[in-house]
């Protein structure tokens, strides 16, 4: 097992969450000739065949998938040891001020701010939930010093300009079902599937982010409308409808709610980003490493 390196394990691992070569090459910063060389050494090294080759992409085997579960726990622990070697040796003391978005504070703020504390116990935090905008105009009158924020891909709707930008998650919309909706059972769905059911959309106000439904459905069919996110899942398990939900905020989804990847090549997409401006303290920092930790265990 000499053979089997960190390198490969992160490409093992990469490769099977994303199920393509190039994906996995570009999220990593190698060619993809270095990735299939990485996976070529591993298999070589376990004696396993770990993916299989497709017309679309690749997909684990059976020993793939066994793999890259035991690469993400090995590499798992291995970020652990690094991060408390650091923050022994760095004793970071002083404020921090992070700022999410209601999506961000279900799950990927306060795992972030519980690492943060766990790794600098001198670091004094605040926290804040506000909608994107009014978060963004904290940041820049320096009331905040982290907005976690969602955006949609390409052209940029918010003004982050001369902002500081780390992407957490990318693919970050997803579609919450009833238990006993048809397309339940399945991993995706494909956009147009979509389009003769009843959608629980958020009641915006001011100038809040508003969740209709699925981005390119035309004129969808909305049967209510709530501003919690609580109460939108809650009607869908009561088989009310459907609605939208960012990854970060999969784990708030009550019994009886299937969460569902969508297919649609018409729609450019939606991250999650840690904005901060462009100079920003240690203690900034350390809590954007955390954000970031946080966030790869919600993928």
């Amino acid at each position: 097992m000499a053979d089997v390196t960190l390198v490969g394990l992160r490409v093992v691992r990469e490769v099977a969450a994303t199920g393509s070569f190039s994906e996995a090459a570009a999220s990593l910063g190698y060619t993809q000739s270095a990735v299939s060389r990485q996976v070529k050494v591993v298999e070589s090294a376990v004696g396993a065949a770990l993916f299989e080759r497709r017309a679309r992409g690749v997909a684990p085997t059976q020993a793939g998938v066994a793999f890259a579960r035991h690469a993400a726990d090995v590499l798992s622990g291995i970020d652990a040891a690094v991060r408390e070697v650091s923050a022994l040796s760095q004793h970071i003391t002083g404020c921090v001020t992070v700022g999410a978005t209601p999506a961000a504070a279900v799950a990927l703020a306060p795992r972030a701010l519980a690492q943060l504390a766990d790794e600098h116990p001198h670091v004094t935090v605040g926290f804040v939930e506000d909608s994107t905008p009014s978060l963004l105009r904290q940041l820049r009158s320096h009331r905040l010093d982290i907005a976690v924020v969602g955006v949609c891909a390409g052209p940029q709707e918010r003004d982050l300009d001369g902002l500081r930008q780390e992407t957490l998650l990318e693919d970050d919309l997803r579609v919450a079902l009833p238990r006993h909706h048809p397309l339940a059972t399945r991993h995706t769905v494909r956009a147009d599937e979509l389009r003769h059911d009843s959608w629980i959309v958020e009641n915006a106000t001011g100038d809040t982010p508003y969740y209709g439904a699925w981005p390119t459905l035309v004129r969808p069919t909305v049967t209510h409308q709530a501003r919690e996110w609580s109460t939108r899942l809650g009607m869908v398990a009561a088989g009310l409808g459907v609605c939208l939900l960012p990854g970060m905020a999969v784990p708030s989804a009550p019994a009886g709610v299937r969460i569902i990847r969508v297919e649609d090549r018409h729609w450019q997409g939606r991250a999650t980003l840690a904005v901060t401006n462009e100079q920003r303290s240690a203690e900034a920092d350390a809590a954007v490493a955390a954000l970031r930790q946080q966030a790869s265990e919600l993928r």
